[in-house]
């Protein structure tokens, strides 16, 4: 069970605060006896009311050792080989990477799609919207879990992430 001031991963709503653990107050319509976590979003506004026992994943934000040694082998994870043309389907296989909530399945899909758009460009096309859209949100979520971890600005990220990929001798894939 998490305690009030934890911070943590919140489904793919990012790293939440929780406030309280209880029975929230002014809200009619809930039993007595069950316990909520009350959320504030990071980097969204609004609060969230999640029974203890939600089926949405919450597990704690990555710890600074962790998010360094995830960082360290981002040259060795290997992109997605999907080769999917129908939008519906693709916009499906998208999704899937965000179901875990894991870290390294965020950074799978961004560096698959940070590929597929430099090879788009150097043919002469523009970067597909969908495929913009869902790494614009993978690197939002990486972005706010690896902020609060190393303890910098969610914008400082991309760089901080260059700046150590390229430290290690590889060329950044993400940049």
């Amino acid at each position: 069970m998490y305690q009030q001031g934890d911070l943590i991963v919140y489904g793919n709503t990012g790293v939440c605060r929780v406030e309280a653990v209880g029975h929230p107050q002014g809200i009619s319509g809930i039993p007595e006896d069950k316990l909520y976590y009350t959320l504030a979003p990071l980097y969204s506004a609004g609060v969230i009311y999640a029974p203890l026992d939600t089926p949405v994943l919450m597990r704690p934000v990555l710890t600074r050792e962790a998010a360094e040694k995830l960082i360290s082998q981002i040259p060795s994870i290997r992109e997605d080989e999907c080769c999917i043309r129908d939008p519906k389907f693709l916009s499906e296989h998208y999704r899937g990477f965000f179901e875990s909530c894991s870290c390294e399945d965020l950074l799978q899909l961004i560096k698959t799609l940070y590929s597929k758009n430099r090879d788009s460009l150097s043919n002469g096309r523009k970067p597909g919207q969908m495929d913009q859209r869902f790494m614009k949100r993978a690197e939002e979520l990486l972005h706010g879990e690896l902020a609060v971890a190393l303890g910098i600005p969610a914008e400082e990220v991309a760089d901080y992430i260059s700046r150590q990929v390229e430290a290690c001798g590889a060329s950044s894939p993400l940049s």
